[in-house]
């Protein structure tokens, strides 16, 4: 929590104005319970219903109150008593990023000590059954970060244990869209962290290093920053530095709104830690709840150098490496240049507590860290809340239903007779509908979750969730996935879901892997069922596999929906996710063979999806990750949650929203929001790059011109280098020839237009013809070869659809042609490539 400590002057060395200030487009300050304005550090709170564009739900519920004799600050001198749900409902002229701010005091006289309460929005829980008996402090203040997508925007107060609801003060205040990114680094592994746009923020700390307080009269968002001198591991290892805020010199990529120059013309520098050795670490520590993820975004400024490239140093996030030889004043452009990075860490060092660090770079000549700013923001969670693990919709049906019970068990003492017969028939017909559902096998509404999956995934356009149970049920008969595991069958094969068998963790629940009694091994995807993310992909991801059936696709074995579970039974890979044996494990390297018969298979089953239909099949989230391995390295494609029917024969594109994960788009899919199959050529362009350099698709945390792997990769395939930028384990391993093919195969399918990019048929006819190329290399001389799609002289039969009446389940078990299909193709390679025979 932000400890909201209050001065009222600042010295004149630091009240100096940023560059032009931001007009948010929203700007609502209410003064909860007054009957006039209220003045609060510089800003003008109005009265809570007398503003046109906010609307209170039902004041006659609720009743105002003031006390002007113990309240801390004049904004908690009046309060709002809720005795019922109510909700103010707020007029949003500009969509995007909002500050919430909340206030909270028990003024006296009303026993508020002992409420209990609960806030949330449309979407979100911001505060779940709070309560000042269970706290320290005399008064609460919170911040959060709300994407609001709508013209509107509902905080509704919930009274939690029979008891009452209060608020003193409440903010929605727009922000700029730059200010809270869509992507960060998520550390421990290393990788992107997607989709922020689409989750809410609550402020934990907000440290100005090495200087004062700076309140919201400083600070153009009117945000709080406080000292960082008491979340220090050792007092002595830091030593303030500071220079005039008027120096700080903000470069066109950094608005004055990320944080202000007061910030970033202070610093916590290096001191004496009283440690033998002179290169040790600056650390702080953080209190904080282990079940949430958290957003870091960290502020830099070379304010103690003089001259450019002699700090150097690195930055550390509970013991994990999250930048490393920073060079500050060459990454920030110049000396007293701002410069901030944003990251994510899903993990604690040890229990509740976040560590971050800097230290010196042991190969510098001066030996210095340093820290401007930090801010901690807490990430809400798979249930879409910032306080526990119960959902908006969850909240609200618990207090309908404790306000429901009462209403019966008062009304009982005049209609007992008739509220029991209605009982009665309810019972009766909940039992025969039970009875019916259980026969028919109906299944219920099910949530998604990806197969092994830790990656979110953008969404360009968002979609409205279903609230309706009855319409997003699926039947389970009639999109035949398969056998029916009985619920306690799926308890027994995971030993009733032992985290020790935890095989991921996604947004929506967790994949366990299960053993049946015969010895089958299985990967049980067990959905959540308080969220309501991602329905239509799950639906998607059911319905595609209960019609496809191929070697390199993962199989859907079967389900379980008793007692109301959303269980999905997949194949086994127990090899995991192909990005686990390139980076970021202690997995053994992948021989360079192993990596064209991984890719080979891959590129099988997306070519399955699009010829093996009537109608073709595009993926749209091809990657690593999605990429999974079986015990003999045979790899299948996985979740198809995202993927959408191609275009009909009469038709090139399909026009839809832009879904998929970074790093991977099709750009000219991004561009035109028009998909094709091309777009999962490009993806896959993509993978192949990342399968050779084993590093990740995007990494920002490289020199801008290497974040993005395919852009980089591609300027030394141009060069003809590409053996340059390969996996170090590879070197001396893989024949030029092979090689030369396969860059040549990823440069085509990462053409920037779709029509210049091969079908997948062709590129699995190269990446065959590179794997012959390399299993030659020791009998022949390495072959000239100048193209991607075919041996020049020799005409090549493209590969033919697969046969639908064979591929296709049409309502029983049917074969695949695929083992065929990699035979013939091995046979043809065979030929072409090796004139001696077998």
């Amino acid at each position: 929590m932000v400890i909201f400590v209050l001065v009222v002057v600042l010295s004149s060395f630091f009240i100096q104005e940023s560059n032009a200030a931001f007009t948010p487009a929203d700007n609502y300050l209410l003064a909860c319970g007054s009957s006039k304005n209220v003045t609060f550090l510089g800003q003008i709170f109005v009265p809570d219903t007398t503003h046109s564009s906010v609307a209170l739900e039902s004041p006659e519920n609720s009743i105002a109150s003031t006390s002007n004799s113990t309240a801390p600050f004049s904004i908690y001198q009046s309060v709002r008593i809720f005795h019922t749900t109510t909700s103010y409902k707020f007029d949003i002229h500009q969509q995007g990023r909002h500050w919430v701010r909340l206030y909270f005091y028990p003024i006296p006289g009303h026993n508020l000590t002992s409420a209990s309460i609960t806030v949330v929005t449309e979407n979100f829980v911001l505060l779940n059954n709070f309560s000042f008996n269970k706290y320290k402090g005399k008064y609460l203040f919170k911040e959060y970060a709300i994407n609001v997508t709508s013209d509107s925007l509902t905080i509704a107060l919930i009274p939690s244990n029979n008891s009452v609801a209060f608020i003193n003060a409440i903010e929605v205040v727009s922000v700029p869209d730059e200010l809270i990114p869509e992507q960060a680094v998520a550390v421990s592994p290393t990788a992107p962290f997607n989709g922020l746009s689409e989750l809410a923020l609550e402020t934990v700390y907000r440290l100005n290093m090495g200087g004062p307080l700076v309140t919201a009269q400083n600070d153009t968002l009117g945000r709080t920053w406080e000292n960082d001198v008491k979340y220090l591991h050792v007092n002595s290892s830091a030593v303030d530095a500071s220079v005039n805020p008027s120096s700080i010199k903000y470069p066109d990529t950094i608005r004055p709104e990320i944080a202000p120059n007061w910030v970033y013309a202070t610093a916590e520098t290096m001191g004496d830690a009283n440690t033998a050795n002179g290169n040790f670490n600056i650390t702080w520590e953080f209190p904080v709840d282990p079940s949430f993820m958290y957003f870091i975004r960290v502020h830099f400024c070379d304010i103690v150098s003089k001259s450019m490239n002699t700090l150097l140093f690195n930055l550390y996030i509970n013991d994990d490496i999250a930048l490393l030889d920073l060079d500050l004043s060459n990454s920030a452009g110049n000396l007293e240049v701002p410069y901030y990075k944003d990251f994510v860490s899903n993990s604690t060092t040890n229990s509740g507590v976040l560590t971050v660090s800097v230290g010196p770079d042991t190969g510098a000549d001066w030996i210095n860290a340093i820290m401007n700013g930090l801010e901690i923001m807490k990430i809400s969670n798979a249930a879409r809340s910032l306080s526990g693990v119960s959902s908006v919709e969850t909240l609200l049906v618990m207090h309908h239903h404790k306000k429901n019970k009462k209403g019966v068990i008062i009304g009982s003492a005049v209609g007992a007779s008739a509220a029991l017969a209605i009982i009665g028939l309810c019972f009766c017909c909940l039992v025969a509908r039970r009875s019916k559902t259980s026969q028919q096998g109906q299944g219920h509404p099910w949530l998604p979750l990806p197969l092994y999956g830790n990656s979110l995934t953008l969404t360009k356009m968002s979609t409205t969730s279903q609230k309706s149970g009855t319409a997003s049920c699926i039947s389970l008969v009639s999109a035949n996935l398969g056998r029916f595991f009985s619920f306690q069958e799926i308890m027994d094969a995971t030993n009733k879901f032992d985290e020790s068998l935890l095989l991921g963790v996604g947004g929506f629940g967790r994949v366990y892997k299960g053993t049946l009694e015969d010895g089958t091994r299985l990967a049980v995807k067990r959905g959540n069922p308080r969220s309501e993310q991602g329905l239509a992909e799950f639906r998607t991801e059911i319905e595609m596999l209960s019609k496809l059936r191929h070697r390199h696709l993962v199989s859907l074995i079967g389900y379980c929906d008793e007692r109301s579970e959303m269980i999905l039974v997949y194949e086994y890979m127990a090899n995991g996710p192909l990005r686990s044996h390139l980076y970021g494990t202690d997995l053994p390297p992948l021989s360079w063979k192993q990596r064209l018969e991984i890719c080979i298979g891959a590129a099988r089953g997306l070519h399955y999806l699009h010829t093996g239909a009537s109608q073709s099949i595009i993926h749209r989230d091809v990657k690593t990750t999605n990429i999974l391995l079986d015990e003999n390295f045979v790899a299948k494609v996985a979740d198809f949650g995202l993927s959408k029917t191609g275009p009909a024969l009469d038709q090139t594109h399909v026009s839809t929203a832009v879904k998929g994960s970074f790093g991977y788009l099709d750009p000219e899919y991004f561009r035109r929001q028009q998909l094709t199959e091309k777009s999962d050529v490009y993806s896959f362009g993509v993978v192949l790059m990342e399968v050779l350099c084993t590093r990740p698709a995007l990494n920002p945390v490289l020199p801008r011109e290497q974040v993005n792997i395919a852009e980089w990769a591609m300027t030394w395939q141009k060069k003809g280098m590409l053996d340059q930028i390969m996996d170090p384990n590879l070197a001396g391993k893989v024949t030029s020839a092979s090689l030369k093919k396969f860059g040549e195969t990823a440069e085509k399918c990462l053409a920037d237009h779709g029509v210049d990019r091969p079908s997948m048929g062709d590129v699995l006819w190269n990446l065959e013809y590179a794997l012959q190329l390399e299993e030659a290399s020791s009998a022949l001389a390495e072959p000239y070869d100048n193209s991607t799609n075919h041996i020049p002289g020799i005409p090549l039969t493209p590969l033919e659809p697969f046969d639908n009446s064979v591929s296709m389940i049409e309502g029983i078990n049917s074969g695949t042609d695929d083992d065929a299909e990699d035979a013939a193709t091995s046979a043809v390679f065979s030929q072409l490539v090796n004139p001696r025979g077998r």
